[in-house]
């Protein structure tokens, strides 16, 4: 566990000495930044009755990058030290050559902590949190005799964050994150099911951690097991969606949110590329990107160039008003940062990512939006689904789903897979709910090999027209 606080500049590297090797590094190039990192995370998992998984990993290092144009050079190192740092510069030199470009200006940044800057599991030892999972597993076996399995993780991590730029100037970001999830096996009559349930953001542990929070969960991944345990197999065909508040925006996420990164648009290859100022959705259909929602998961108080994030509107009243974008996307776009250059460690460059994607709420009762569904499914969980960016097309499989005729929610189903693509998808929404929520807090995001934590929401929805893969008939 970190104790010592994180000083990059006084304890590995000479600040001026390491400014004046940023300076060479970039000089005829148009942008870079020394980032420095140091991580730790922990995560314990319980499962058949004992502890079956405990790891710790701890990270430091450098990555230097420049850029000009197009092109990036970036070099890392888990050595902190100026020869290091000399090596990774002549190295970055090599890919930027020695150009004449202007070296943009330098981020506005005024940094608002979004979180506490503190260890999540600080004061909550290992004992304890083994204990309290041992506690999470008796107790749920207690609630239903048909639980076979318990499956329970505690996770924390820290990340701290040093970022220089060739104009002198400095942030520094401590990003806490905590989790916890419960799962869930149940059987009757030889059939078994899964339902689990979780949530976190950058926390502290202990709040998870207290009674109330995890009895909710494990409450919560029963309920879903044993709905599934009565589900019959799921209808096929083309029709009409209704799409639950909260998590179910995953798919808003993936379908969409990825088609509207920078560099993708850029390069032409989302489906959305060319269509700004168009309608690309429904009246009344707004998509924000927010990274400044305190203490949520896909919050940063500041990007990994130094760059303040915001509250990015895309999607205005289903026009295409915005893309999200890190600084070199931006400069070769003829538009400003908006706050979304992430990267996964020290040991990656910074592309545009999201943070907290989600709809604005509109004015219709969820209970009349399923109320209007005549005959089709409602969808209230998510589990993997696959998009190809470059059309938008998906196929998400649902793990919680109900079969809605005449506007009655019925039994349950399973083996369900929703099938479409984003752009036809955000054409097709035919009423928004009032009641936008925000996911628990367990999403990550995958781009090009790099994972970072992210935020989704969503309204309750109805989609017209969307294919169901399923193993019934409709």
């Amino acid at each position: 566990m970190t104790t010592d606080a994180f000083r990059p500049f006084e304890d590995h590297f000479d600040r001026d000495a390491a400014l004046t090797l940023l300076r060479d590094t970039v000089s005829g190039a148009e942008d870079g930044e020394l980032f420095v990192e140091r991580a730790h995370s922990e995560t314990l998992t319980f499962d058949d009755r004992r502890l079956r998984g405990s790891s710790y990993t701890a990270s430091r290092g450098f990555g230097l990058r420049a850029v000009a144009g197009e092109v990036t050079g970036y070099a890392h190192s888990t050595e902190l030290t100026l020869p290091a740092l000399q090596r990774a510069a002549e190295t970055v030199r090599l890919a930027v050559g020695n150009g004449d470009h202007t070296l943009a200006l330098p981020p506005v940044t005024e940094i608002s902590p979004l979180y506490a800057p503190v260890d999540p599991a600080q004061g909550i030892d290992v004992g304890t949190r083994i204990d309290l999972l041992r506690e999470i597993d008796a107790y749920a076996r207690a609630l239903d005799p048909r639980i076979v399995q318990v499956t329970a993780s505690i996770a924390s991590s820290l990340q701290e964050v040093a970022i220089l730029r060739p104009e002198g100037g400095l942030v520094t970001d401590t990003r806490p994150m905590a989790r916890l999830y419960v799962a869930v096996i149940v059987e009757d009559n030889a059939r078994r099911e899964t339902g689990g349930a979780g949530g976190g953001g950058r926390v502290s542990l202990r709040g998870l951690l207290e009674p109330g929070y995890w009895k909710a969960q494990v409450a919560e991944a029963l309920r879903i097991a044993l709905v599934n345990l009565r589900a019959e197999p799921a209808p096929a065909g083309v029709m009409d969606v209704v799409l639950g508040p909260g998590w179910p925006g995953i798919l808003l996420h993936e379908a969409v949110g990825h088609g509207l990164e920078g560099d993708f648009n850029r390069k032409g290859h989302s489906a959305f590329a060319g269509l700004m100022g168009q309608r690309v959705a429904a009246p009344g259909v707004t998509v924000i990107d927010d990274g400044t929602i305190p203490d949520r998961r896909g919050s940063i108080s500041v990007d990994d160039e130094g760059t303040a994030p915001a509250r990015n509107v895309l999607i205005e009243d289903g026009i295409l008003v915005g893309y999200l974008q890190d600084r070199q996307n931006a400069r070769l776009m003829g538009v400003e940062p908006t706050g979304n250059g992430r990267r996964e460690s020290y040991a990656h460059s910074p592309m545009p990512r999201m943070t907290n994607t989600f709809m604005l709420g509109g004015d219709a009762s969820p209970d009349a939006i399923v109320a209007d569904l005549k005959d089709g499914i409602y969808a209230v969980g998510f589990g993997g689904g696959q998009v190809d960016i470059t059309n938008g097309k998906f196929v998400f499989s649902c793990t919680e789903a109900y079969r809605v005729k005449n506007g009655q929610i019925g039994d349950p189903i399973r083996g369900a897979t929703l099938i479409g693509d984003g752009a036809t998808a955000l054409q097709h929404i035919r009423a928004i709910g009032n009641d936008t929520a925000l996911d628990p807090g367990i999403g990550t995001c995958g781009k090009q090999g790099q994972w970072v934590p992210v935020g989704v929401g969503l309204p309750t929805l109805m989609i017209g027209g969307l294919t169901v893969g399923g193993s019934a008939a409709g």
